[in-house]
């Protein structure tokens, strides 16, 4: 008769309590520390005018702010304009013959809009800067908060969508079966609520859903993938990557260039800051600067589907076939 097992001893209960603190003390100097020292760091800006004008106010940003602004110089506002909708640039600082003018893409971030707004109204000498909007965000989340919010839970529920799959569901091929039905169902009903019910993202339908069906798909299968490896140490390890730390790190509320370096470029590289920014660019900006995230996303789906196939078939227990194979006791 086997015997019960016996409850976890007190250091063991200790232990897990101290661990716990030990996570905390990490996160919450995460999410706050880098919240608090958010500020431009190489911002990507474009100078449009003719020389030498525009050469002294390029200077003059790079000598008021340094470090701050990664400046680009440009002939026209005509291709400011242009290189704003290719997503080279946050905002153009624009020389003409009324004095300087301020070309924002709030759509890839209203934070920063807002903040070359206030940095464009001080070199005008505290005078109002003419602002013209090149590629604005939803008319109804002008702010960007509504995008922010919206796109916290789709991390969540891809991350537990994968804790799911790895714990309950025994067999490679069914947890694929889930995994595949989850993105794509992921997207679609993302895509509606977001963009059709709450109107927090423009752009094609089909494309927007596809955009969060990558990174659902991404997400649930590194978590999923993880689990399978390396067990009940790899969930965990997926979960710190795909959300605890993915998500400070992602800037989906502000940009990566606001946060200290390297963290902005370290999440650009896990699944939420990939995912965010390929839903900006295909909501706003028709796909442009899609690429890296697209390839972050993409290789961590592969990465997950293979973890998959290579892991366990079941968590917690041994699978059929070595059950079957084991001597009778």
């Amino acid at each position: 008769m086997a015997s019960a097992k016996s409850p976890p001893s007190l250091a063991t209960a200790l232990l897990v309590a101290a661990g716990i603190v030990v996570l905390q003390a990490v996160l919450v100097p995460l999410f706050a520390g880098l919240a608090a020292n958010a500020e431009p760091r190489d911002l990507p800006v474009l100078v449009a005018g003719p020389a030498p004008a525009a050469d002294q106010l390029a200077t003059r940003l790079a000598q008021e702010r340094p470090g701050a602004f990664e400046i680009t110089r440009v002939e026209s506002a005509a291709a400011a304009d242009q290189a704003l909708r290719d997503r080279e640039g946050y905002a153009a600082f624009v020389l003409g013959p009324g004095g300087v003018s301020l070309h924002t893409a709030s759509a890839a971030s209203p934070v920063v809009a807002q903040l070359l707004t206030s940095a464009a109204t001080e070199i005008g000498g505290g005078q109002v800067v003419p602002v013209r909007d090149v590629v604005p965000g939803s008319p109804d989340d002008p702010r960007g908060a509504g995008f922010a919010a919206g796109f916290l839970p789709l991390a969540l529920t891809s991350m537990l969508a994968g804790i799911v799959l790895a714990l309950v569901v025994p067999g490679r091929w069914a947890r694929l079966a889930g995994l595949v039905v989850y993105a794509v169902l992921a997207g679609l009903a993302g895509a509606a609520v977001l963009q059709s019910w709450l109107g927090v993202l423009g752009g094609d339908f089909l494309m927007v859903a596809a955009a969060i069906g990558l990174f659902a798909l991404a997400t649930a299968g590194l978590v999923l993938g993880l689990g399978a490896a390396l067990g009940g140490p790899g969930i965990g390890l997926g979960a710190l990557l795909a959300f605890l730390v993915g998500n400070p790190l992602s800037a989906v509320a502000a940009a990566p260039e606001l946060l200290p370096q390297p963290w902005g470029l370290v999440g650009q590289w896990l699944p939420p800051g990939a995912g965010g920014a390929l839903l900006r660019s295909v909501a706003w900006f028709d796909s442009a600067g899609s690429e890296q995230p697209l390839w972050t996303l993409g290789g961590t789906a592969v990465l997950g589907i293979a973890l998959v196939l290579v892991g366990r078939a079941s968590f917690g227990r041994v699978s059929e076939a070595t059950a079957a194979q084991a001597p009778a006791g």
